[in-house]
Protein backbone atom coordinates (compact mmCIF):
# COMPACT_ATOMS: atom_id res chain seq x y z
CA UNK A 1 0.00 0.00 0.00
CA UNK A 2 1.09 3.60 -1.35
CA UNK A 3 -0.38 5.05 2.00
CA UNK A 4 2.06 4.50 4.98
CA UNK A 5 -0.17 5.17 8.40
CA UNK A 6 3.27 3.65 10.81
CA UNK A 7 2.14 0.99 13.67
CA UNK A 8 0.82 4.14 15.60
CA UNK A 9 -1.40 6.88 15.32
CA UNK A 10 -4.19 9.18 16.91
CA UNK A 11 -7.87 9.10 16.98
CA UNK A 12 -9.25 12.69 17.58
CA UNK A 13 -12.70 13.70 16.73
CA UNK A 14 -12.51 16.45 13.52
CA UNK A 15 -14.32 19.10 15.51
CA UNK A 16 -10.42 19.01 18.49
CA UNK A 17 -7.93 19.19 15.85
CA UNK A 18 -6.68 22.08 13.86
CA UNK A 19 -3.25 22.52 12.16
CA UNK A 20 -1.51 23.14 15.17
CA UNK A 21 -2.60 20.04 16.84
CA UNK A 22 -1.45 18.31 13.42
CA UNK A 23 1.51 19.60 13.70
CA UNK A 24 2.13 18.29 17.21
CA UNK A 25 1.30 15.23 16.52
CA UNK A 26 3.59 14.40 13.86
CA UNK A 27 6.49 15.77 15.55
CA UNK A 28 5.76 13.26 18.56
CA UNK A 29 6.34 10.66 15.81
CA UNK A 30 2.90 9.42 14.81
CA UNK A 31 2.38 8.20 11.53
CA UNK A 32 -1.53 8.96 10.97
CA UNK A 33 -4.27 10.96 12.59
CA UNK A 34 -7.45 9.72 12.22
CA UNK A 35 -10.29 12.05 12.38
CA UNK A 36 -13.91 11.18 14.27
CA UNK A 37 -16.93 12.72 14.24
CA UNK A 38 -17.92 11.86 10.26
CA UNK A 39 -16.66 14.59 8.96
CA UNK A 40 -17.80 14.54 5.64
CA UNK A 41 -18.76 18.04 3.33
CA UNK A 42 -16.02 19.04 1.36
CA UNK A 43 -13.39 17.67 3.89
CA UNK A 44 -11.95 20.69 4.24
CA UNK A 45 -10.55 20.26 7.75
CA UNK A 46 -7.78 17.49 5.70
CA UNK A 47 -6.86 19.99 3.78
CA UNK A 48 -5.79 22.09 7.18
CA UNK A 49 -4.23 18.92 8.82
CA UNK A 50 -1.99 18.55 5.59
CA UNK A 51 -1.02 21.79 5.09
CA UNK A 52 0.34 22.19 8.71
CA UNK A 53 2.35 18.91 8.17
CA UNK A 54 5.07 17.13 6.37
CA UNK A 55 4.40 13.59 6.40
CA UNK A 56 1.30 12.56 8.85
CA UNK A 57 -1.19 10.78 6.81
CA UNK A 58 -4.55 12.02 7.87
CA UNK A 59 -7.65 9.29 7.95
CA UNK A 60 -11.59 9.64 8.10
CA UNK A 61 -12.83 7.43 10.82
CA UNK A 62 -15.57 8.14 9.46
CA UNK A 63 -17.03 9.71 6.85
CA UNK A 64 -20.66 8.25 6.93
CA UNK A 65 -22.63 6.85 3.93
CA UNK A 66 -25.93 8.54 4.88
CA UNK A 67 -24.51 12.00 5.15
CA UNK A 68 -22.58 12.60 1.75
CA UNK A 69 -23.07 11.21 -1.07
CA UNK A 70 -19.64 9.09 -2.59
CA UNK A 71 -19.45 11.52 -5.65
CA UNK A 72 -19.38 14.33 -3.93
CA UNK A 73 -16.45 12.84 -1.49
CA UNK A 74 -14.77 11.17 -4.57
CA UNK A 75 -14.36 14.70 -5.71
CA UNK A 76 -13.27 16.12 -2.39
CA UNK A 77 -10.79 12.83 -2.20
CA UNK A 78 -9.35 14.16 -5.29
CA UNK A 79 -9.09 17.68 -4.61
CA UNK A 80 -7.09 16.65 -1.71
CA UNK A 81 -4.52 13.62 -3.15
CA UNK A 82 -3.97 15.77 -5.91
CA UNK A 83 -2.14 18.10 -3.31
CA UNK A 84 -0.80 15.66 -0.72
CA UNK A 85 -0.12 12.67 -2.69
CA UNK A 86 -0.36 9.29 -0.69
CA UNK A 87 -1.11 11.18 2.27
CA UNK A 88 -4.88 11.08 2.84
CA UNK A 89 -7.09 7.53 3.79
CA UNK A 90 -10.22 7.97 3.08
CA UNK A 91 -12.46 6.09 5.94
CA UNK A 92 -16.33 5.91 5.17
CA UNK A 93 -18.77 3.26 7.30
CA UNK A 94 -22.20 3.10 7.94
CA UNK A 95 -22.89 4.72 11.07
CA UNK A 96 -25.64 3.40 13.71
CA UNK A 97 -29.08 2.83 13.08
CA UNK A 98 -30.04 4.46 16.14
CA UNK A 99 -28.48 7.74 14.88
CA UNK A 100 -29.37 7.27 10.84
CA UNK A 101 -33.15 7.38 9.93
CA UNK A 102 -31.90 6.46 6.39
CA UNK A 103 -30.56 3.26 7.91
CA UNK A 104 -31.53 0.56 6.35
CA UNK A 105 -29.65 -2.87 5.02
CA UNK A 106 -26.69 -1.53 5.56
CA UNK A 107 -24.33 -3.56 4.22
CA UNK A 108 -25.84 -3.34 0.25
CA UNK A 109 -25.48 0.46 0.94
CA UNK A 110 -21.77 -0.20 1.90
CA UNK A 111 -21.70 -1.91 -1.51
CA UNK A 112 -23.55 0.88 -3.42
CA UNK A 113 -21.28 3.18 -1.84
CA UNK A 114 -18.04 1.41 -2.70
CA UNK A 115 -19.44 1.33 -6.26
CA UNK A 116 -20.09 5.34 -6.45
CA UNK A 117 -16.49 5.62 -5.45
CA UNK A 118 -15.22 3.21 -7.90
CA UNK A 119 -17.09 5.16 -10.05
CA UNK A 120 -15.26 8.13 -8.85
CA UNK A 121 -11.63 7.14 -9.23
CA UNK A 122 -11.24 6.44 -5.68
CA UNK A 123 -8.71 3.43 -5.64
CA UNK A 124 -9.18 0.36 -2.80
CA UNK A 125 -5.63 1.49 -1.26
CA UNK A 126 -6.72 4.99 -0.22
CA UNK A 127 -9.48 3.85 1.25
CA UNK A 128 -11.10 2.45 4.36
CA UNK A 129 -14.10 0.59 5.47
CA UNK A 130 -15.27 0.94 9.37
CA UNK A 131 -15.66 -3.04 10.29
CA UNK A 132 -17.24 -5.25 13.11
CA UNK A 133 -19.34 -7.83 12.15
CA UNK A 134 -17.32 -10.52 9.60
CA UNK A 135 -19.34 -10.15 6.62
CA UNK A 136 -18.74 -6.50 6.88
CA UNK A 137 -14.54 -6.89 7.64
CA UNK A 138 -14.28 -9.15 4.49
CA UNK A 139 -15.76 -7.01 2.65
CA UNK A 140 -13.31 -4.46 3.73
CA UNK A 141 -10.78 -6.67 2.50
CA UNK A 142 -12.27 -7.10 -0.86
CA UNK A 143 -13.21 -3.72 -1.55
CA UNK A 144 -10.51 -1.06 0.08
CA UNK A 145 -7.68 -1.33 1.88
CA UNK A 146 -8.87 -2.77 5.19
CA UNK A 147 -10.86 -2.16 8.16
CA UNK A 148 -10.89 0.37 10.54
CA UNK A 149 -12.80 -1.23 13.70
CA UNK A 150 -14.07 0.80 16.93
CA UNK A 151 -14.75 -0.20 20.16
CA UNK A 152 -13.05 -3.62 20.24
CA UNK A 153 -10.47 -5.46 21.95
CA UNK A 154 -7.59 -8.01 20.89
CA UNK A 155 -9.61 -10.42 20.74
CA UNK A 156 -11.76 -9.11 18.17
CA UNK A 157 -8.13 -8.24 16.33
CA UNK A 158 -7.50 -11.38 16.28
CA UNK A 159 -10.68 -12.73 14.88
CA UNK A 160 -10.20 -9.73 12.04
CA UNK A 161 -7.11 -10.57 10.92
CA UNK A 162 -8.55 -14.43 10.72
CA UNK A 163 -10.97 -13.37 7.79
CA UNK A 164 -9.08 -10.37 6.63
CA UNK A 165 -5.83 -13.06 5.88
CA UNK A 166 -2.50 -11.42 5.17
CA UNK A 167 -2.16 -8.01 3.63
CA UNK A 168 -5.19 -6.18 3.69
CA UNK A 169 -4.85 -3.35 6.55
CA UNK A 170 -6.52 -4.01 9.81
CA UNK A 171 -6.31 -0.33 11.99
CA UNK A 172 -8.38 -0.42 15.60
CA UNK A 173 -8.93 2.20 17.37
CA UNK A 174 -7.96 1.64 21.06
CA UNK A 175 -9.41 4.22 23.87
CA UNK A 176 -7.22 5.28 27.09
CA UNK A 177 -6.83 7.15 30.07
CA UNK A 178 -3.90 8.20 31.31
CA UNK A 179 -4.35 7.81 34.66
CA UNK A 180 -2.82 5.50 37.48
CA UNK A 181 -5.77 5.76 39.83
CA UNK A 182 -8.65 2.77 39.28
CA UNK A 183 -11.72 4.65 40.15
CA UNK A 184 -10.50 8.01 38.73
CA UNK A 185 -9.79 6.30 35.45
CA UNK A 186 -12.70 4.16 35.15
CA UNK A 187 -14.75 7.18 35.97
CA UNK A 188 -13.26 9.20 33.03
CA UNK A 189 -13.42 6.38 30.36
CA UNK A 190 -16.65 5.08 31.64
CA UNK A 191 -18.05 8.77 30.49
CA UNK A 192 -16.69 7.76 27.25
CA UNK A 193 -18.07 3.82 26.75
CA UNK A 194 -20.97 4.04 28.39
CA UNK A 195 -22.35 6.29 25.11
CA UNK A 196 -21.96 3.33 23.01
CA UNK A 197 -23.76 0.90 25.16
CA UNK A 198 -27.35 2.55 23.57
CA UNK A 199 -26.16 1.46 20.15
CA UNK A 200 -27.05 -1.81 18.72
CA UNK A 201 -24.11 -3.09 16.53
CA UNK A 202 -21.70 -2.35 19.35
CA UNK A 203 -23.46 -4.10 22.17
CA UNK A 204 -24.23 -6.97 19.70
CA UNK A 205 -20.15 -7.41 19.01
CA UNK A 206 -19.25 -6.87 22.17
CA UNK A 207 -21.96 -10.06 23.06
CA UNK A 208 -19.90 -11.94 20.75
CA UNK A 209 -16.54 -11.09 22.38
CA UNK A 210 -17.92 -12.29 25.91
CA UNK A 211 -19.26 -9.74 27.76
CA UNK A 212 -22.72 -10.43 28.98
CA UNK A 213 -25.84 -8.33 29.55
CA UNK A 214 -24.30 -7.25 32.79
CA UNK A 215 -21.43 -6.18 31.63
CA UNK A 216 -23.69 -4.16 29.19
CA UNK A 217 -26.18 -2.39 31.74
CA UNK A 218 -26.61 0.88 32.61
CA UNK A 219 -23.08 2.63 32.37
CA UNK A 220 -21.01 -0.45 32.08
CA UNK A 221 -19.18 -2.88 33.99
CA UNK A 222 -15.93 -2.29 35.49
CA UNK A 223 -14.69 -5.22 33.33
CA UNK A 224 -16.31 -3.87 29.48
CA UNK A 225 -14.68 -0.02 31.03
CA UNK A 226 -11.42 -1.79 31.57
CA UNK A 227 -11.14 -3.34 28.13
CA UNK A 228 -12.34 -0.78 26.19
CA UNK A 229 -10.76 1.99 27.79
CA UNK A 230 -7.39 0.87 29.03
CA UNK A 231 -5.55 2.80 32.16
CA UNK A 232 -2.49 3.34 33.74
CA UNK A 233 0.40 4.73 33.11
CA UNK A 234 2.40 4.62 30.06
CA UNK A 235 3.99 1.49 30.10
CA UNK A 236 1.18 0.07 31.18
CA UNK A 237 -1.17 1.09 28.17
CA UNK A 238 1.73 0.13 26.10
CA UNK A 239 1.48 -2.64 26.56
CA UNK A 240 -2.53 -3.45 26.16
CA UNK A 241 -1.94 -1.30 22.77
CA UNK A 242 0.69 -3.71 21.33
CA UNK A 243 -2.07 -6.42 22.51
CA UNK A 244 -3.60 -5.49 19.27
CA UNK A 245 -0.42 -5.52 16.82
CA UNK A 246 0.43 -8.96 18.24
CA UNK A 247 -2.98 -10.02 17.56
CA UNK A 248 -2.45 -8.90 14.48
CA UNK A 249 -3.16 -5.43 13.82
CA UNK A 250 -1.36 -3.00 11.17
CA UNK A 251 -1.81 -0.04 13.11
CA UNK A 252 -3.58 0.59 16.56
CA UNK A 253 -4.93 4.45 16.26
CA UNK A 254 -5.00 5.61 20.20
CA UNK A 255 -8.02 7.50 21.26
CA UNK A 256 -7.05 9.64 24.50
CA UNK A 257 -9.59 10.69 27.22
CA UNK A 258 -9.43 13.47 29.67
CA UNK A 259 -9.12 17.41 28.80
CA UNK A 260 -5.37 17.67 27.32
CA UNK A 261 -4.18 14.92 25.73
CA UNK A 262 -0.74 15.68 24.79
CA UNK A 263 0.95 13.97 27.90
CA UNK A 264 -0.27 11.26 27.43
CA UNK A 265 0.87 11.36 23.81
CA UNK A 266 4.31 12.25 24.49
CA UNK A 267 4.50 9.00 27.23
CA UNK A 268 3.11 6.58 24.99
CA UNK A 269 5.25 8.22 21.90
CA UNK A 270 8.38 6.98 24.02
CA UNK A 271 7.44 3.48 24.83
CA UNK A 272 5.51 2.82 21.61
CA UNK A 273 7.73 4.76 18.55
Amino acid sequence: MAIELGRIGIWRSATQTNGEFAAGVEKLGYGALWLGGSPGGDLKIVDELLSATEHLVVATGIVNIWSDGAGSIAKAFHRINGKYPDRFLLGVGAGHPEATQQYTKPYGALVEYLDGLDAGGVPKEARALAALGPKVVKLSGDRTAGAHPYLTTPEHTRSAREILGAGPLLAPEQKVVFDTDPERARAVGRQSVKFYLRLSNYTANLRKLGFTDEDLAGEGSDRLVDALALHGDAATIATGLRAHLDAGADHVNIQVLGDDPFPAYRALAAELI
